[in-house]
C-alpha cells in the first residue's frame, strides 16, 4: 500500500575536535539504522565536529575538518540508499551557520541552518553562529571544490526548506527551535509537512526530562505527525552531560524511546509508523485550521520513497509509557557516566578522593562506586567498547571486571587525612564506607605539615597563631583553618601523582572535588583546598539531594556505612575538638540552613531576585517560621556572604552541570567577583520595608 516508514534516531556520544571518533560513530549509527530497515537516519546537532567546540568555531580548521568529514561520509558504501542527516557548521557568504546536511546517494539534498539560537544558561551561540533570518527563503549555496568532486553538484538549496519526497514530506528543527514560542514545527504542519526532526544538543539538569518530553508530544498532540528526537549524550569536554533520550513520536504518543543515561557511544532508535494514522488525525481534529499558509514552505523534492507497496503486514510501532527517573537516580546515573567519559578521554589511571567522612565527600565516592557498577553491567552486557576502555585505564590488556568492588580497588584510591582536629568517629566512617565500596583506602595525618608551615611564618615573624578556643582572634583562628584545608589540597595532588608509582604501577589520579552547589553560593569553603580539585561531580546538586541520594545508595548498592553518615551533622573539622567531640557544624557556621540555602539560591539565579525582590518574597514564603525582620537578616546575611566570597567562584572546580541555580563562573552564572559588600542602597530598600512590615498589624 506503501504508507508505512520506518525511521531511525540515535544518540551518540560524540567528542568536541575528535574528528576521527565522531566519523565512526555516525557511521556505525547509520550501519544499524539500515540494519533495522530505515530509510532515514537522524544525528545529533553538530555531530561531525562535536557540539563543544567553543572558540574553536571561530577557527577556519574547524569548517575544513567537517567539511573532510562530510566527504567521507558520502563517499562511503554504508550511506547509501537512506537519507542521512547530519550536523555541522557551515559558512554561507562570511557567516558561520549551525547546519543540517541531507544527502542522499551522494547527493547533498539541502542545507537546513538553524533559525533561532540558545543563548542562555550554558550556551553561548550567538556567540559562534548567527541565526538564518529569513523565513521561507533560499539561496544558493557554492560547495567546496572537494566535495563538487565526489557529488558533481556546484550548488544546493540553502535556507528554509523542507524536504519532499514520493510519499510524504520531512521538515527540520533544531534543538532551541523546539523550544521557542514560534516554533518552525506549528507552520510547517499547517503546511502539510508529515513528519518532523529535532536534532539536539541538550545538556541533563535534575529533573529536567520531563519537560523535553511533554514538549515534543505537545508539538504532534496540536496538529498531528511524526516527530523524531535526537541528542548528543555523555561529556564532550566540558561541564554539561548531554542525556540522550532519542525517541520517536506520533500524533501525541511515545512509540520508541532511548536511554536517559548509558555507556553506549551509539545508540539507535527505530520505529515502522503509518503515514494514515498521521493523515486521519489531522483529517479529525485539525482539518479547521489547516489552512494554505500566505507563504507555503519552500519543497526540494527527491526521487525516494520512504515506504514499499507491499508494506500491509508490516507491523507498527505501538504507544509506550515513558520511564523517568527520580532524582536520586539521575544523580547516582549522570555524573556516573560524566566521570567515566572524563576518566577513559582523559588518559588517567583512575581516581583519589580525600573522603572526610561527610556527607559530599561520601556522595563523590558514591558516584564512583555506581560508575563501577554500570563499567561491570555494562561489560556483562557484552560492550566490547567499555571493555577495551577499562582495560587501556587499568593497563592490562587481558583484564576483565568481575564485581564493582574489585574494580573500585584498581582505579579508586580515598584517603582521610587527619589532622589534631579530627574525631574518631569521622575517621572510622570514612574507613568503612571505603571497605563497603571497594577503594583502596589511605589514613593520612597531615599534623607534621600544619607545623611545619607554621614553623616557617613563627620563625620569620616571631607569632605563633592560636585557635579562638584557645584565646585567638578570629582572624588567626580562620587563618589555621584554612592551612589545614590548603595542605589537604597540596598532599592530595602529591599522592594523587605519585601513589601508584608507590605501588608499582603506571599512571597518576584525577583528584576529586567534593563541595556542594550551596556551600559554593556562600563561599563556605577555603580557596585552593580540597575543593580545589581536578573535577566535581557533585557541584550542581544541592545538600538536599545528596542526602537523598545517599539515602537510596543504602538500599540500592547495599551500602549501611552511609546510615551513620547521614546522622551525622554536617561539620569541617578545622577547630579544636571539645572532650574529643566536633563543636563545629556548617549550618552554624553559615548561619542559615542547608534548606535555606536552597531556596534563596533558586530565587537568586532561577526567579532573578536581588536582595530586595528576595526579601520581598521571603517574607511570604517563610511567614510560619520567620519575622519580617528575622527575614530581613537572613537576606542580608547571604548577600553579605555571597559578596564578599564570590571570587572564589573564578577558581571553582570544573563541576557537572546540574542545577538551575548553580553559580558556576565559568559560564552559567556570569557576575563580577568585587562587590560593594555593604549593599547600602538595596539594604535600605529592605529596612524600611521590614519596619514598615513591623508596625502593620497582622491581619
Amino acid at each position: 500500500m506503501g504508507r508505512k516508514v520506518t525511521l531511525a534516531t540515535c544518540s551518540l556520544n560524540q567528542w568536541a575536535l575528535d574528528f576521527e571518533g565522531n566519523l565512526e560513530r555516525i557511521l556505525k549509527s547509520i550501519e544499524i539504522a539500515k540494519a533495522h530497515g530505515a530509510k532515514y537516519r537522524l544525528g545529533p546537532e553538530l555531530e561531525i565536529c562535536g557540539f563543544g567546540c567553543a572558540d574553536h568555531f571561530y577557527e577556519s580548521d574547524t569548517l575544513l575538518h567537517s567539511f573532510q568529514v562530510l566527504r567521507k561520509l558520502l563517499e562511503s558504501a554504508v550511506t547509501q540508499d537512506i537519507i542521512c542527516d547530519v550536523g555541522m557548521p557551515i559558512m554561507h557568504h562570511n557567516v558561520r551557520y549551525n547546519c543540517r546536511v541531507l544527502f542522499l546517494n551522494r547527493k547533498i539534498l539541502l542545507i537546513r541552518p538553524k533559525m533561532v539560537m540558545a543563548n542562555h544558561g550554558n550556551y553561548r551561540e550567538l556567540r559562534w553562529f548567527s541565526p538564518w533570518n529569513q523565513l521561507r527563503n533560499v539561496e544558493e549555496y557554492f560547495l567546496p571544490r572537494m566535495i563538487q568532486e565526489v557529488t558533481g553538484q556546484v550548488t544546493v538549496p540553502f535556507g528554509d526548506c523542507v524536504l519532499s519526497t514520493k510519499d510524504t514530506c520531512i521538515g527540520t528543527e533544531i534543538c532551541e527551535e523546539l523550544w521557542n514560542p514560534r516554533s518552525p514545527h506549528i507552520q510547517m504542519g499547517l503546511d502539510g509537512v508529515e513528519i518532523f526532526t529535532n536534532s539536539s544538543a541538550s545538556h541533563h539538569e535534575l529533573r529536567k526530562a520531563d519537560q523535553r518530553v511533554n514538549l515534543i508530544k505537545s508539538a504532534t498532540t496540536k496538529s498531528g505527525g511524526i516527530y523524531l528526537y535526537a541528542n548528543q549524550r555523555g561529556c564532550d569536554g566540558d561541564r554539561v552531560y548531554y542525556d540522550g533520550c532519542a525517541m520517536v513520536v506520533i500524533n501525541g504518543d511515545i512509540v520508541a524511546q532511548g536511554a536517559q543515561f548509558s555507556l553506549n557511544d551509539v545508540e539507535v532508535i527505530t520505529a515502522t509508523l503509518d503515514l494514515e494514522d498521521v493523515r486521519s488525525y489531522r483529517g479529525e481534529v485539525c482539518q479547521p485550521n489547516m489552512e494554505r499558509e500566505p507563504k507555503p514552505c519552500h519543497r526540494v523534492k527527491v526521487d525516494f520513497s520512504f515506504s514499499s507497496g507491499d508494506d500491509i503486514f508490516l507491523p507498527t510501532h505501538q504507544p509506550i509509557t515513558w520511564h523517568f527517573h527520580t532524582p536520586e537516580e539521575e544523580i547516582s546515573l549522570g555524573p556516573a557516566c560524566w566521570l567515566w567519559d572524563y576518566l577513559r578521554r582523559s588518559g588517567q589511571a583512575g581516581f583519589l578522593l580525600p573522603l572526610s567522612g561527610g556527607v559530599d565527600s561520601s556522595s563523590t565516592a558514591c558516584i564512583v562506586h555506581s560508575m563501577c557498577v554500570l563499567l561491570c553491567q555494562a561489560v556483562e552486557d557484552g560492550n566490547g567498547q567499555v571493555l577495551e576502555d577499562v582495560r587501556r585505564v587499568v593497563g592490562d590488556d587481558s583484564y576483565r571486571p568481575q564485581h564493582p568492588g574489585e574494580l573500585c580497588a584498581r582505579i579508586f584510591t580515598t584517603c582521610y587525612m587527619a589532622s589534631e582536629n579530627s574525631s574518631e568517629d569521622t575517621c572510622s566512617r570514612a574507613r568503612e564506607l571505603a571497605n563497603q565500596i571497594g577503594s583502596t583506602h589511605m589514613n593520612i595525618n597531615i599534623d607534621m605539615a600544619v607545623k611545619g608551615i607554621l614553623g616557617i611564618f613563627s620563625m620569620v615573624t616571631g607569632r605563633w597563631p592560636q585557635f579562638r578556643a584557645n584565646g585567638g582572634s578570629h582572624r588567626e583562628n580562620l587563618a589555621l583553618q584554612n592551612v589545614q584545608a590548603r595542605v589537604r589540597m597540596v598532599l592530595a595532588y602529591l599522592f594523587a601523582q605519585l601513589s601508584l608509582w608507590a605501588r608499582g604501577k603506571p599512571g597518576g589520579l584525577l583528584v576529586l572535588g567534593s563541595a556542594n552547589v550551596d556551600e559554593s553560593l556562600t563561599g563556605y569553603f577555603t580557596k585552593y583546598d580540597c575543593s580545589s580539585a581536578d573535577i566535581n561531580p557533585i557541584g550542581g546538586i544541592s545538600k538536599a539531594d545528596l542526602k537523598s541520594f545517599l539515602l537510596y545508595c543504602v538500599e540500592q548498592f547495599q551500602l549501611p556505612a552511609l546510615t551513620g553518615i547521614l546522622s551525622a551533622p554536617p561539620t569541617a573539622e578545622l577547630e579544636p575538638l571539645t572532650d574529643g567531640h566536633v563543636s563545629q557544624t556548617d549550618e552554624a557556621d553559615m548561619g542559615m540552613t542547608y534548606s535555606e540555602l536552597s531556596v534563596i539560591g533558586r530565587l537568586r539565579k532561577i526567579s532573578k531576585c536581588g536582595p530586595f525582590s528576595m526579601f520581598c518574597k521571603l517574607i511570604h514564603m517563610w511567614k510560619d517560621a520567620l519575622s519580617p525582620t528575622e527575614v530581613a537578616q537572613k537576606v542580608k546575611h547571604f548577600f553579605r556572604m555571597y559578596s564578599m566570597n564570590r571570587h572564589k567562584m573564578t577558581t571553582v572546580t570544573p563541576s557537572y552541570h546540574a542545577e538551575s541555580y548553580s553559580p558556576d563562573d565559568n559560564r552559567f552564572d556570569l557576575r563580577p567577583f568585587l562587590y560593594n559588600t555593604r549593599w547600602t542602597w538595596q539594604f535600605r530598600c529592605i529596612d524600611q520595608v521590614s519596619q514598615e512590615t513591623a508596625n502593620t498589624p497582622r491581619q
